[in-house]
């Protein structure tokens, strides 16, 4: 299944800010998935055009602390998206931010984010009833318990997963990250946890781990807390990277059969990818999609639910990698189905 409301817009220059988030990521995928045609004829077989989930604070807070959640439902909203999406520079100048140009204001980005926090959680129910779902958002793995980093404000992955424990609906998971950078935030909120496993394929060198593992004041930093199995990939190293996938859902098998698997489906290691603090990572086209079919075989032949989440992917051209692995993965699931 494929959730996605093609009323939800992907990009952020509506609030000024010049990210390259564009719209183009889902609605060319998706316009991919309609013209084909095996699956166009059968469109009402996969979509799901509504996100038909709710949200409280309380959702947040089970993640994130109280008083990060209170400033987000305050007047400090919009400090907090500044720093989030890092819109002003040390010598205090916009940075990949022009007020002038938006439409919306600012604060109005946090009834987004809500929204996609909102899709993952539908996606991962819709997982566990059908045994795939690929939500056309989500993936915000940087967010940390006391603050948003990285272009995630809130992390959708670890809230979701925790609403649906609390409701009993799950007790294990995995969540396998693939995106170019370190699932840093999502490892930090469930480390120590052996409910949530966790893995990270990233690049070895560049940012989130390119700070200082203290601060002035001796504190750690939580981007370098582990996840339960890291792998980082250098310059060069493309070549190892599916080996090295394999090898490490391997690992994760070794430590717990979960109840459903997340995969943060990142197209940012894509050698098109065009935010610059991705090009440690360059793989092609066709690694990408190895990549992707290596982690749906895997988790079919386990008999795992797959909750795919879109994740990190920049620029003009990442719209190609979702769209060939769901083109493989509808296919297949819609052949089997009719026998």
């Amino acid at each position: 299944m494929i959730l996605y409301d093609p009323t939800d817009r992907m990009g952020f220059f509506e609030f000024g800010i010049q990210i390259p988030i564009l719209d183009s990521k889902v609605t060319r995928t998706f316009e991919t998935l309609l013209q084909d045609p095996e699956l166009g004829p059968r469109v009402a077989d996969w979509h799901i055009a509504r996100i038909d989930e709710t949200l409280v604070k309380e959702d947040l807070q089970r993640v994130h602390s109280r008083g990060y959640v209170d400033r987000l439902f305050s007047d400090r909203l919009e400090k907090e998206i500044i720093h989030t999406y890092e819109l002003i520079d040390a010598q205090g100048r916009y940075y990949r931010y022009n007020p002038e140009e938006a439409t919306l204001p600012l604060p109005r980005l946090f009834d987004r984010i809500l929204q996609r926090v909102a899709g993952s959680t539908r996606c991962y129910r819709t997982a566990l009833e059908t045994g795939f779902c690929f939500y056309f958002g989500g993936g915000m793995h940087h967010a940390q318990y006391d603050y948003g980093h990285g272009f995630c404000l809130l992390n959708d992955i670890v809230i979701g997963l925790r609403k649906l424990q609390a409701e009993k609906k799950i007790q294990t998971a995995w969540v396998i990250d693939v995106d170019a950078h370190k699932g840093d935030g999502t490892a930090a909120l469930t480390h120590g946890d052996d409910t949530i496993h966790t893995l990270s394929v990233h690049m070895a060198r560049g940012w989130p781990l390119d700070g200082a593992p203290f601060d002035a004041d001796g504190r750690p930093n939580p981007s370098f807390i582990p996840s339960d199995i890291d792998i980082p990939i250098a310059p060069g190293e493309e070549p190892t990277y599916n080996n090295r996938l394999r090898e490490g859902l391997h690992q994760l098998d070794a430590l717990s059969r979960p109840d459903l698997a997340v995969v943060v489906s990142g197209a940012d290691p894509y050698e098109k990818d065009a935010l610059p603090s991705t090009q440690g990572l360059r793989l092609t086209l066709s690694q990408m999609l190895a990549r992707d079919q290596l982690i749906y075989r895997f988790l079919s032949e386990h008999r795992i639910p797959y909750a795919g989440l879109m994740s990190g992917g920049y620029g003009p051209d990442v719209w190609e990698v979702y769209a060939r692995f769901l083109l493989w993965a509808l296919r297949g699931r819609l052949r089997s189905a009719i026998h």
